[in-house]
């Protein structure tokens, strides 16, 4: 039970900076403002309430998507979404500023 608590807050132990390599897509899923405030150069904006609507933007199911936010909350929900419509790499990055840390 701990273990699937860790994956779904993004605590599950994950080198995101491998993943970037290998052409992770970073989904920031804060709203269009909080993005523009700042976010991760390479990211995507979808906010977390548009997700099911703007799936075709991330066709390749198979590919590593890793979810972000402002503290990991909305990026877990944004997790199960994608991984709810047949998305099988999805990784909660956390919070946008640490994950930036951990990708460089």
């Amino acid at each position: 039970m701990l273990d699937k608590l860790k994956q779904m807050f993004g605590l599950e132990s994950v080198d995101y900076a491998e993943l970037k390599k290998e052409g992770a897509v970073i989904v920031d899923v804060r709203s269009k403002g909080e993005y523009a405030g700042g976010h991760i150069k390479s990211s995507i904006n979808i906010p977390v309430n548009n997700l099911n609507n703007n799936l075709g933007k991330l066709k390749n199911k198979d590919k590593p998507v890793i979810t972000c936010c402002a503290s990991g909350m909305r990026s877990a929900s944004a997790k199960a979404i994608l991984k709810s419509n047949g998305y099988t790499r999805v990784y909660n990055g956390g919070s946008w500023q640490s994950l930036q840390n951990k990708i460089q």
